[in-house]
């Protein structure tokens, strides 16, 4: 039984968000969110935040902050590894588009972070 996505249910899911209002305007702006179920938005906000974090660690290795590059890359990966435990211990079956997105972000992270450690 899905329970799909209506104001109520995307408020519900942002609540603990750091910041809950963009959380809100991230998941209504993805066009899957208008026939998302509960995992589907906790997906859709995870992604947000993991694409937040490698924004933010692409200005600070323009910026030659290599430590806090890491520490954002590790941490956008962090949530991958996070949403994807979640959606195993639900026994929720994603799409495999969305599973061979997960490893090749995976294998990209892990790659950055390899090469990141170079200048530390």
């Amino acid at each position: 039984n899905l329970v799909f996505a209506d104001d109520t249910l995307i408020k519900t899911q942002c609540h603990n968000a750091e910041d809950p209002k963009a959380c809100i305007q991230c998941v209504k702006s993805d066009p899957q969110s208008q026939s998302a179920d509960k995992v589907g938005i906790a997906a859709i906000k995870e992604f947000s935040d993991a694409k937040t974090n490698l924004t933010t660690a692409m200005d600070r290795l323009k910026n030659k902050d290599y430590d806090q590059t890491n520490f954002l890359v590790n941490h956008a990966l962090q949530k991958e590894f996070d949403c994807k435990n979640k959606v195993g211990v639900l026994q929720y079956t994603l799409p495999t588009t969305v599973l061979n997105d997960m490893t090749n972000y995976e294998k990209h992270s892990e790659a950055a972070m390899r090469i990141i450690d170079r200048f530390l």
